[in-house]
């Protein structure tokens, strides 16, 4: 789960632990010929520059091509901050994405930090764009003017928040609300999930999250997901516990289409 609960920001030794793979100093032996490596702690150091600094890192599990593989860098700049007027504590992020092997772009996209569940999410695509930067050349400016266009739509961001608490669910929207967001995480599965898992996702589990307020819904709902904090049957009839997202790429999908859904409903 993107779930940073450290205010701490980590130096470059501990990330290396973390995440290794981004240091590496050259790309694979499959990149192009047109590929031009650029190592990840490079826009690491820059963004330091920015007032941009690590919270956490993570790398993808991989039994080749180690040290190139997919990894996710996330930024926290504590003096950019959207206070709420109900006391709702929200820092925004910088989510980078890379790998070594010539599959990926750098990828930037937007999330949000709440501080009253310490919960990451990811700002759906479409209301907040995704950044790349190609491996055939980077610059500090490059850089610069995408960090610049982000910071200049935190307003969208804002209004989006504001919509979703000011808009009130019935029942039974909420219910549908609850049902296709559990739809994003399960969608495929044999598995059967009933009027268990809805309530079990509506779950609040902290007084901030109670009421029929969009905000409040979508977060508990959001949260619950994630961290596999509901039940389902099996094809053979057994009542399983689900587990919690442990995949980056996973999370980070899941979170961006739960935010958009929830857009959906915003009055």
């Amino acid at each position: 789960m993107l779930n940073y609960e450290s205010q701490e920001f980590k130096s470059l030794s501990e990330l290396r632990e973390i995440a290794p793979s981004i240091f590496t100093k050259k790309g694979s032996d499959n990149t192009s010929s047109k590929y031009s490596h650029i190592p990840t702690d490079t826009v690491i150091k820059d963004l330091e520059l920015l007032g941009w600094n690590v919270v956490d890192a993570k790398e993808v599990k991989a039994r080749k091509q180690v040290g190139y593989q997919k990894h996710l860098v996330v930024f926290r700049n504590n003096d950019v901050v959207i206070n709420g007027k109900d006391g709702d504590t929200v820092y925004p992020q910088i989510l980078l994405t890379n790998s070594h092997d010539g599959k990926n772009s750098f990828s930037f996209q937007a999330g949000l930090f709440r501080m009253i569940c310490e919960n990451g999410l990811v700002i759906a695509t479409k209301q907040f764009e995704n950044y790349k930067i190609r491996h055939m050349g980077y610059d500090f400016e490059t850089l610069q003017g995408v960090i610049k266009d982000m910071i200049s739509k935190l307003d969208l961001t804002v209004e989006s928040m504001n919509k979703m608490k000011e808009t009130e669910l019935t029942e039974e929207q909420t219910l549908d609300f609850a049902k296709q967001l559990l739809e994003t995480r399960v969608a495929g599965s044999k598995n059967k999930f009933g009027d268990e898992a809805i309530a079990d996702i509506l779950t609040p589990q902290r007084k901030q999250d109670k009421g029929n307020g969009l905000w409040e819904v979508f977060n508990r709902v959001q949260e619950n997901i994630v961290e596999g904090n509901f039940q389902y049957l099996t094809p053979s009839g057994k009542l399983r516990q689900a587990r919690p997202i442990k995949n980056f790429r996973q999370d980070m999908f899941i979170n961006s289409r739960m935010y958009e859904q929830a857009l959906t409903f915003a009055a």
